[in-house]
């Protein structure tokens, strides 16, 4: 059984900065999971934010957070983190790590396509 736990959410003003973690734990070893944060607004769908595929280091990001999120991955400690910085308004939504073991890699950006999720973590950035 696979479980994701979400922490590190909170109230930030504009321009400031938070980390989100998501520690996995489950039977299969971390690393043969794709992991990817998603986040959703009130009234608004589901969106890809940042995502990192199994056995690859490398992250990818959404245009909208490009240059301002950083997403990092710790295999030892079964963890991924989502680096905030320059937080806007805009970013307010509930953030949720999500995990796939079998993921076409085009279909990253894809919630439907994940089969785990987390509870998930409130974001407000409010002055």
């Amino acid at each position: 059984q696979v479980q994701l736990v979400e922490s590190g959410g909170g109230l930030v003003p504009p321009g400031g900065s938070l980390r989100l973690s998501c520690k996995y734990s489950g039977t299969n070893p971390f690393n043969t999971y794709t992991v990817s944060w998603f986040r959703q607004a009130p009234g608004s769908e589901r969106e890809f934010v940042a995502g990192m595929k199994r056995f690859n280091s490398n992250p990818y990001a959404s245009d909208s957070v490009k240059g301002r999120f950083t997403m990092s991955r710790d295999n030892a400690a079964n963890t991924v983190y989502l680096q905030m910085n320059s937080l806007k308004p805009e970013d307010t939504a509930v953030y949720y790590c999500a995990a796939a073991r079998q993921l076409i890699p085009s279909s990253l950006r894809v919630p439907a396509q994940y089969d785990y999720w987390g509870q998930g973590t409130q974001v407000t950035v409010s002055s």
